[in-house]
C-alpha cells in the first residue's frame, strides 16, 4: 500500500430487544440447546421499529465521539447492508443526511457478511485522498427472517446491529499494513436473497468454501507482510457462527483464544459483525488481522498493526 492509512476507532449499535434460543426454539421445534451446539449463539438482538439506516446512524455517531470528530470533519462515508429496506438509494445517503452532511460523497456496498471487510480496506486505499473516512455496516437480519416461514437452518442464526470504524491518512490508533480481497462469482447462487423471497443459502456449501477461503486470504495478506500467524495477537472475523470461527483458527494452527468472538451474544449480524466484534475487542500491542466471508462469494483480509 503506498499510501499510509490508520485506523482511529471502532463503534457499535445494537437494539435493545434480546431473542433468546428458548424464544426462538418454540416456534422452530427444536430446542435451546440445539441451538447453541449448532451455532455457538445464546441470543440475538432483534429491532423493532428502527431501520438499517437508523441502526447505521448510531452506529456512526458511536464511532465517531470515539474518535473525537466530528460529521462535517468526514470526507467520504461508506455504507454496507445486504438488508437494506428499499433497492435504490441504498441506506448511504439516508445515514449521510442524518448526520447533517448535504454534499459529501457516500458509497453503498451491497456485500453480505464481507461488507465490513470490503469496506475497511477500501477506505483504507481510499484515504489518502478523502481524508477521514467513516466505514459502516448494518443489517436488520430479523425482517429477512420474519418475512417468510421460519427456517429452522437460518432464523437461529441471525440477529440485527451495526458496526462502525473510522479510517484516515491522520496517524492513529492501528496502522494498515496491506489488504487482500477476493470475489468468486461461481458461487452467487449459493447465498442470496431477491426480493419478496426467502434467505436461500446452500449451508454446505457456504461452510464448505469459508472454512478453505478464510485462512487462506488471512495466510496470503500475512504472507505478504511476513508475519507468522502464531505471531497475532487477535483475529477479529465475521461471526457467522462459532464453528466456523474454530475451524478457521484450526487451520491457521493457533489457538482459538485468538479469535475474537461475541457471537454467542449478538448471533451473525451479517455485514455488521465484524465491526461490532471490533468495537468490542480489547487491543494488544501487535498485529491484527481482520477477516470476513460473505455472499458473491466474496472474501478478504486486512492486517494492521497497534
Amino acid at each position: 500500500m503506498p499510501d499510509r492509512s490508520y485506523i482511529h476507532a471502532f463503534g457499535a449499535h445494537l437494539p435493545e430487544r434480546v431473542v433468546t434460543n428458548a424464544e426462538l426454539a418454540s416456534q422452530l421445534s427444536c430446542t435451546a440447546d440445539w441451538i447453541e451446539s449448532a451455532s455457538g449463539i445464546r441470543e440475538r438482538r432483534w429491532a423493532g421499529d428502527e431501520t438499517v439506516a437508523d441502526l447505521a446512524t448510531a452506529a456512526a455517531r458511536d464511532c465517531m465521539r470515539k474518535a473525537g470528530i466530528e460529521a462535517s470533519q468526514l470526507g467520504l462515508l461508506i455504507v454496507s447492508s445486504g438488508s437494506a429496506e428499499r433497492r435504490f438509494p441504498g441506506p448511504a445517503s439516508t445515514v449521510a443526511a442524518a448526520l447533517g452532511l448535504n454534499a459529501m460523497p457516500v458509497l453503498d456496498l451491497p456485500i453480505a457478511s464481507a461488507g465490513s471487510i470490503f469496506g475497511l480496506a477500501l477506505a483504507s486505499q481510499l484515504a489518502g485522498s478523502y481524508g477521514d473516512v467513516l466505514v459502516v455496516a448494518a443489517e436488520k437480519m430479523s425482517a429477512v427472517i420474519q418475512g417468510a416461514t421460519l427456517n429452522q437452518n437460518t432464523a437461529i442464526l441471525f440477529g440485527d446491529g451495526a458496526g462502525a470504524a473510522l479510517v484516515s491518512s491522520r496517524q492513529g490508533r492501528f496502522e494498515v499494513l496491506d489488504s487482500v480481497l477476493h470475489t468468486d462469482g461461481a458461487y452467487r447462487d449459493d447465498l442470496t436473497l431477491d426480493w419478496g423471497s426467502a434467505l436461500h443459502m446452500n449451508g454446505l456449501t457456504v461452510i464448505l468454501q469459508a472454512s478453505r477461503k478464510l485462512p487462506a486470504v488471512i495466510g496470503e495478506v500475512l504472507k505478504r507482510q511476513n508475519i507468522a500467524a502464531a505471531n497475532v495477537t487477535q483475529f477479529v472475523m465475521h461471526q457467522a457462527n462459532r464453528n466456523l470461527i474454530v475451524r478457521v483458527a484450526k487451520a491457521l494452527g493457533v489457538d482459538a483464544s485468538l479469535m475474537f468472538s461475541n457471537v454467542s451474544r449478538y448471533g451473525n449480524t451479517s455485514s455488521a459483525s465484524m465491526l461490532i466484534a471490533a468495537s468490542e475487542w480489547e487491543p494488544s500491542p501487535g498485529p491484527v488481522v481482520f477477516a470476513g466471508f460473505g455472499a458473491g462469494f466474496n472474501w478478504g483480509a486486512l492486517a494492521a498493526r497497534s
